[in-house]
């Protein structure tokens, strides 16, 4: 039995060409070799491998708090991955992975710590730990800021966030002169926390469209939408001085004034003594 070598046909006997495809057979032609399908090997398996570890991030946190110890007042700093700003020379002590850092000032930060007598030098302290900052008989305040501005008495800002800007605002001529304020006052802007220091336990005043009148000077602090100006008491010059009332520090508009109408006990006393000792020195040297 003889097959086609080129289509595999079976030939009948004999034949010279296959009647299927018409190829020449040479005689005994082998029968065509059938190809069998080799099974193929399984792939491997693929290999898990496991994504490169990601570095871990510490949240940032920051915590402003006020602790009485004996007759003093502090503010406690409680810091993760952190920092924040504060006067010079407020640092008291602190514990942790914290590093302190005083930058150089500009030539304006010179002139406003000259017209508002605050610092120049304002130390920036970051890290992770806990910072205590110099006691006070006075009062700290923590005040929240949400995007808003504010401006600070003479010697009230103590310490803040970063988001808070520290900048200078600049009052009337006349009301700077006669008001004790003086011309250029401190102004905190932005969002986050602003420690402020004070005579006194401090009460917010809220107007709208309002006027608040002081006799002093201890107005701590303002929204900058408060316009504030120096006034007589009194309408007439008789008036003002049969009154025993002058200049007084007179605040309108919408906002809030932040006021500190009576020192606490500890300032009071402290004030007490120190009036005394004036007068013992001044009586020696008379």
């Amino acid at each position: 039995m003889a097959f086609c070598g080129n289509c595999g046909t079976r030939l009948k006997d004999g034949a010279v060409f296959c009647h299927e495809c018409g190829a020449r057979q040479d005689a005994g032609a082998a029968p065509p070799i059938q190809q069998t399908m080799q099974p193929q090997a399984a792939p491997p398996p693929p290999v898990y491998q496991a994504p490169p570890p990601q570095a871990r991030t510490v949240p940032s946190l920051l915590n402003f708090s006020v602790e009485e110890k004996q007759m003093l007042k502090m503010v406690k700093v409680e810091m993760q991955n952190a920092m924040f700003r504060c006067e010079s020379g407020a640092m008291y002590y602190m514990q942790g992975n914290l590093q302190i850092e005083s930058k150089m000032p500009s030539a304006g930060g010179l002139l406003k710590s000259m017209v508002t007598k605050e610092t120049a030098f304002k130390p920036t302290i970051s890290g992770t730990g806990t910072v205590y900052l110099e006691p006070s008989f006075g009062e700290f305040t923590v005040m929240e800021l949400h995007n808003e501005t504010w401006i600070l008495d003479k010697g009230a800002y103590y310490a803040s966030e970063m988001g808070i800007e520290v900048g200078l605002w600049t009052n009337k001529a006349i009301s700077g002169f006669f008001s004790g304020e003086g011309f250029f006052q401190t102004q905190v802007s932005g969002s986050g926390k602003v420690v402020v220091v004070s005579n006194g336990p401090l009460e917010e005043i809220n107007l709208v469209n309002d006027r608040l009148v002081v006799d002093g000077s201890f107005a701590v602090a303002r929204t900058a939408g408060i316009e504030f100006t120096v006034n007589k008491a009194t309408k007439g010059l008789f008036s003002s001085w049969t009154s025993g009332e002058g200049l007084v520090n007179t605040f309108t508009g919408t906002g809030k004034v932040l006021i500190a109408p009576a020192a606490n006990r500890h300032v009071t006393m402290m004030n007490y003594l120190g009036s005394i000792y004036r007068r013992v020195i001044a009586i020696k040297n008379s």
